[in-house]
């Protein structure tokens, strides 16, 4: 930041925007704080729900800060954050080789190279910047005892939300 003229008297201002949910805002005051340190003063604005994705489909923002979901399985993901064109690659990330690496990693069946393919993405897309991730949060789903027929998914809290099964045991 120094070599670009910014530091302790001359700070770089910005505006962080992210949807008003705690799980998200949360880190992004956390964010905030952390890019103290390197002479950059970032602004809360909290977007409500319904307000954000036309804000991101316009990239009405500076620095936005968004959830992605995600699973075991990166596959599900890869094309739709950072693939040319990706219905959710907001910031218009674009790179042919990425592309590619993202198609051959999908149709490889042995696991092990899968894994080297996914870990070149992830270090090309580190390199470029494409959309940095800034955290991995965690969740949970808590229930009675009471409670019967819930089906807990294993890829993902938010795949098996589906509760024609659900009842209630009295």
């Amino acid at each position: 930041m120094e070599k670009l003229g910014y530091g302790p008297s001359n700070r770089l201002k910005i505006k962080v925007s992210v949807r008003d949910l705690p799980y998200l805002r949360d880190p992004a005051v956390i964010m905030i704080d952390q890019l103290k340190q390197v002479y950059i003063d970032g602004e809360l604005e909290t977007i409500d729900t319904t307000n954000w994705f036309p804000k991101v489909m316009r990239r009405d923002y500076i620095v936005g800060l968004t959830g992605a979901g995600s699973g075991p399985d990166p596959d599900q993901t890869l094309q739709l954050l950072y693939g040319c064109g990706g219905e959710l690659n907001y910031n218009g990330y674009c790179s042919p080789e990425v592309d590619k690496l993202i198609d051959r990693q999908s149709s490889e069946a042995n696991q092990e190279k899968r894994k080297q393919l996914v870990w070149e993405i992830e270090r090309k897309l580190a390199e470029d910047g494409a959309r940095p991730i800034i955290f991995y949060d965690r969740r949970a789903t808590c229930w009675q005892p009471r409670v019967k027929g819930l089906t807990l998914m294993v890829n993902s809290l938010f795949n098996g939300w589906r509760m024609e099964d659900l009842w209630l045991d009295n």
